[in-house]
């Protein structure tokens, strides 16, 4: 490796601090020291380096200091983090460094995730991560958060370590991963011993560049223990707002994520979330005490979502129901609902209605729920009805509509559902049918709370939601300034406020009353557009048209081939990429490496068996069978 910085702490005195990796400090005697410094000027090459000097004193610079530089090893960029502290009272510090270029994060983004440009924001991230700061972000659901941590990790070559509550999740970015050519982990307790104990080995040597952990596991003794023995590049925490008592999902097991700082004081720690508020982000930098962090918040305006609400009696809401789905004969569904109860009766209606629907609730049996769930994932049920705990951690871009049939227990809540429609950046419709009596179930629960401090916060958040659901104002920037976000527009042109409820949604009087919203709302609307899709920049509407009977014969090839592999369809790949597959139809590998989403990993394992299904498909194959090993239309 080529050293980039070396620092020299007051040289008068018997040792000097330095750092050639995250997290590895070592202290040198000073003779040992001198002939190192000589050493590291002789072989750095003259004509790719600068060098200067910087002198500072404890009144310039912070007793406990840290300093980031870039240097690197073949062709991967690695930071390089230097702590120090001053010996005395008036000692002098002399800093070198030699300048290195910044790393060009493209092709690496193109090799791996096939992706041709980053999303808003996301390269300042990976920026910061590269640079060894502390990182707090907040990035609503579909704006890119992943690739913010596993692009840093990848190009760092140690291994980050990614917090997670979500099992799913983990598991879901652990597969996708290794399709993609990076090797990555997740260590739980439904392992079994062994599985467990080789994964931890190959931590220990290095061989993961992401390994995730549930907060519960990084709370056992243990795992500190052997953790020290993992080269680790950075920590990521995702869902960080679990971490906050004002958060609408505090985790207690959280709070001891604390403890990271105190045994990792070197290493860089990065928060994540979707959905927090001004004083929950104040919170996470707290608790997890980031030290000077870079923070990031992208807006909360999400465009290409239409939010919809409409206040209904019980006998009302299974009508709208299916009203609301037979007005989308394609794309998946997720309906919210209130109980278990309530789950089954839903999937029996639509059922009974002709819409195929399957349940998802906590009593189900695992296997049940998994199995559900995974044909869902697959599209062979386009509709999926489930308590609040479904969708933690799904990735699945091409969700058309999210229903909820009850008033959630806070904005955040509802923000954080409501936003798993649209994550490919297509348009999608968030639909709340709430009744009054949600306001006395959520007053109900709140009443029970013996806390009072918990007790104040849930009314609060009843508070809230009552007054977005009741509020004759934008749905859209009533979000962005629940979030602490101000708009500089007033209407957005894409919710029930400002444009109507459809007439699939609406009576007589109501489309009445909602055009003349829309007509008042004309000259102050945002255009109902968005730029974000699979890591290029899309807008509502610009996809071209494509044979629809291909999309569906790519559909049921994706499905076989995620069966006889055991991972979720999106795995194999994301509904944006089957369609630009439908649209540019490639016809050899280096074409298939111009569709969005195809790495050079997942181009070597689909890469011949996709061209050959077009090549059959032009040959008159189409949907009903379709082997992915012999090639061949059963």
């Amino acid at each position: 490796m080529r050293i980039s910085a070396i620092l020299i702490v007051d040289l008068s005195r018997n040792y000097i601090v330095i750092s050639r990796y995250l997290g590895e400090r070592n202290r040198y005697p000073q003779p040992h020291a001198t002939r190192l410094y000589a050493w590291l000027v002789q072989n750095l090459e003259p004509q790719r380096t600068q060098s200067y000097t910087e002198e500072f004193t404890p009144s310039a610079v912070e007793a406990d200091q840290c300093f980031t530089l870039l240097g690197t090893t073949g062709n991967r960029a690695v930071p390089i983090r230097i702590r120090f502290r001053f010996v005395s009272p008036g000692s002098i510090v002399t800093f070198y460094t030699w300048q290195m270029p910044e790393p060009d994060l493209l092709p690496t983004l193109q090799q791996y995730w096939g992706y041709s440009s980053f999303r808003p924001l996301q390269e300042q991230i990976v920026g910061s991560l590269l640079g060894g700061h502390d990182t707090c972000v907040v990035m609503p659901t579909g704006g890119g958060k992943s690739l913010c941590y596993q692009l840093p990790a990848l190009v760092l070559g140690k291994t980050a370590i990614v917090i997670s509550p979500l099992i799913a999740l983990m598991q879901d970015q652990s597969a996708q991963l290794a399709q993609m050519g990076i090797p990555a982990a997740v260590l739980n307790s439904s392992l079994d011993p062994g599985e467990q104990s080789r994964i931890m080995a190959k931590a220990r040597s290095g061989e993961y560049r992401l390994l995730y952990l549930s907060p519960e596991r990084l709370a056992r003794e243990d795992t500190i223990g052997w953790l020290r023995g993992v080269p680790i590049s950075f920590f990521a925490i995702d869902e960080a707002h679990c971490i906050s008592e004002w958060g609408h999902e505090f985790r207690p097991e959280y709070r001891q994520l604390s403890r990271l700082r105190a045994y990792f004081p070197d290493l860089p720690l990065a928060a994540f979330t979707a959905s927090a508020t001004r004083r929950v982000r104040h919170d996470i930098l707290q608790q997890l005490q980031l030290s000077n962090p870079h923070r990031y918040i992208a807006s909360f305006h999400r465009k290409n979502l239409r939010y919809l609400l409409r206040e209904c009696t019980g006998y009302e809401q299974n009508g709208l129901l299916a009203r609301a789905l037979g007005n989308y004969p394609d794309g998946n569904a997720i309906v919210y609902a209130p109980t278990i109860r309530r789950v089954e009766e839903v999937v029996e209606f639509l059922v009974e209605e002709g819409t195929p629907a399957v349940a998802y609730h906590g009593k189900m049996d695992a296997a049940a729920r998994r199995q559900n769930q995974e044909r869902w994932m697959s599209d062979e049920v386009r509709v999926l009805v489930g308590t609040i705990a479904f969708g933690l951690g799904i990735n699945k871009a091409s969700v058309r509509r999210v229903i909820h049939l009850s008033l959630p227990k806070s904005v955040e809540q509802y923000y954080q559902e409501a936003g798993r429609a649209g994550r490919d950046g297509d348009s999608a419709d968030c639909l709340l049918l709430w009744q009054k009596r949600d306001t006395a179930l959520l007053a109900h629960f709140t009443n029970q709370i013996q806390d009072s401090a918990e007790k104040e916060r849930s009314w609060q958040r009843y508070h809230q939601i009552v007054d977005f659901a009741q509020s004759k104002h934008c749905r859209h920037r009533q979000v962005c300034l629940h979030f602490g976000e101000t708009p500089k527009w007033a209407s957005c042109g894409s919710c029930d406020v400002c444009s109507g409820l459809p007439e699939w949604l609406a009576t007589a009087s109501e489309i009445g009353t909602s055009e003349a919203n829309r007509v008042a709302a004309v000259h102050t609307r945002r255009p109902a557009q968005q730029s974000v899709g699979s890591g290029s920049t899309r807008s509502i509407g610009q996809n071209a048209k494509f044979d629809p009977e291909l999309r569906e014969y790519l559909r049921e090839w994706r499905r076989t081939a995620a069966k006889e592999q055991g991972v979720a369809a999106f795995v194999i790949m994301h509904d944006t990429a089957l369609d630009e597959l439908c649209r540019k139809q490639p016809k050899t590998i280096p074409e298939l490496l111009n569709v969005s989403g195809f790495g050079l990993k997942k181009a070597e394992i689909y890469g011949k068996k996709i061209i050959a299904a077009l090549v059959r498909f032009r040959e008159g194959a189409r949907a009903k069978g379709v082997s992915t090993e012999s090639g061949l239309r059963t």
